[in-house]
């Protein structure tokens, strides 16, 4: 079914938002369940499209699924089927628990959104770092561990990478030996996984820190895991209501993951009252432009940065966008020119934000989640009507984005097309 949304832009909102669990986290408990045969209680799950992926997938490999109940005693295969893995990015973390309980996985490159066909480099090489060889067959890829085993080793990341830490930490879990992983990622979601694993028995260290240690075992149990407030969420809440001018209180969040960007937004004027699981945005008198560049954990986050360059068409000044994370990610800003954005890209990872610019509503197209729910709040900002397409990519990441807008007060409503 093709959805679209239809916004009359120009409102203030008002009123309460709940933040909640955190899909970055969810998505990499469920496939950690994989690593035990015992049943595991996951709680709290997102109900978004991605979690909803994961879930097939699982299912699809025999995963028994009673409400939050994950019983994966009876895995058929540890073969990633193509059709559902191709559909979102997260499927590729299945690989090391799947490689690691059976010695062998077979996966295709991972799709997603636009961002979606992403290096795979470091699954790839951390694999071999482990034991295993690898085989390509055109866009499938097949590693095999010698005598079914993992054997734990030390691997450098060349580069920071969020699932390739956590896919390797998972593989890490059940190999034979000490693994050391170096220049690791150190996002809040990692630290949470690391102790839902720890809690069934696993032996990691310094997970949240640049370097991880890994002991391995023999076997898991079963436990739980309760969930973790989506930071991205609470920090893309907090933003809409600073660009709409609102007065919004953004509940059951993590004030501590968000410093950087509740720091920038304050330099920009925004008018906060900050508490340690909630932040209260009120109407500010005036914004002015202030220069962002990502980074990994605890820098400003890419995913965030999308809908920060839209807040900064409301300030007044010139702002440097500075994306460092991702190719290509800056590409939606021709979008918000369009809709009346004076935005010069000036390479493609930086781009020049003159503002204060008046917005109107234009008919547009989401190219991913993130880019999507930027274009949201854009349009929520905007004069006018207007009409997004492809909002599948925003369901992806926002469980009943609509209906949670509305009541704040959003004229937006979800249409068939």
């Amino acid at each position: 079914m093709n959805e679209r949304f239809i916004i009359n832009g120009g409102k203030k909102l008002e009123g309460n938002i709940a933040v909640y669990s955190a899909k970055n986290a969810a998505l990499k408990i469920l496939a950690a369940s994989v690593l035990t045969s015992k049943p595991v209680k996951i709680a709290n799950l997102p109900r978004i499209e991605d979690i909803n992926r994961m879930k097939e997938l699982l299912s699809d490999l025999g995963v028994k699924n009673n409400s939050d109940i994950f019983d994966c005693s009876r895995l058929k295969n540890s073969v990633l089927n193509y059709d559902i893995a191709d559909r979102f990015r997260a499927s590729i973390v299945l690989t090391g628990p799947l490689l690691a309980r059976f010695g062998r996985v077979s996966f295709p490159h991972p799709g997603g959104c636009t961002l979606g066909k992403r290096p795979i480099d470091f699954f790839v090489g951390g694999f071999k770092a482990f034991g295993a060889s690898i085989k390509r067959t055109g866009s499938n890829f097949t590693a095999i561990a010698k005598n079914k085993k993992l054997i734990g080793n030390k691997f450098v990341f060349p580069m920071i990478s969020v699932t390739g830490t956590e896919t390797l930490m998972m593989a890490a879990v059940l190999a034979e030996g000490k693994t050391v992983l170096k220049n690791t990622a150190c996002e809040p979601e990692i630290e949470n996984l690391a102790t839902f694993l720890n809690s069934l028995g696993a032996k990691i260290y310094g997970a949240g820190t640049p370097t991880i240690t890994i002991e391995g075992v023999k076997s898991l149990k079963g436990g739980e895991w309760a969930g973790m407030p989506d930071r991205i969420e609470a920090g893309t809440f907090i933003i809409l209501g600073v660009a709409t001018n609102s007065n919004i209180k953004v509940e059951n969040c993590d004030t501590s993951h968000l410093d950087v960007l509740l720091t920038m937004l304050e330099k920009a004027g925004a008018n906060l009252e900050i508490g340690k699981d909630y932040v209260i945005v009120k109407p500010s008198k005036k914004l002015k432009s202030v220069d962002i560049t990502t980074r990994e954990y605890p820098g400003f986050a890419t995913d965030l940065q999308a809908p920060f360059t839209v807040l900064m068409t409301q300030a007044e000044g010139i702002s440097l966008i500075h994306e460092t994370i991702y190719n290509g990610r800056l590409f939606y800003t021709d979008i918000l020119n369009q809709m009346g954005a004076d935005i010069t890209m000036a390479d493609p990872h930086r781009v020049i934000v003159r503002g204060p610019a008046p917005l109107s509503g234009k008919k547009i197209y989401s190219p991913d989640i993130r880019a999507g729910m930027a274009l949201l709040i854009a349009a929520l900002i905007a004069k006018g009507e207007s009409v997004i397409d492809n909002i599948y990519q925003i369901d992806r990441g926002y469980y009943k984005i609509d209906e949670r807008l509305k009541a704040l007060g959003a004229d937006i409503k979800r249409v068939n097309t």
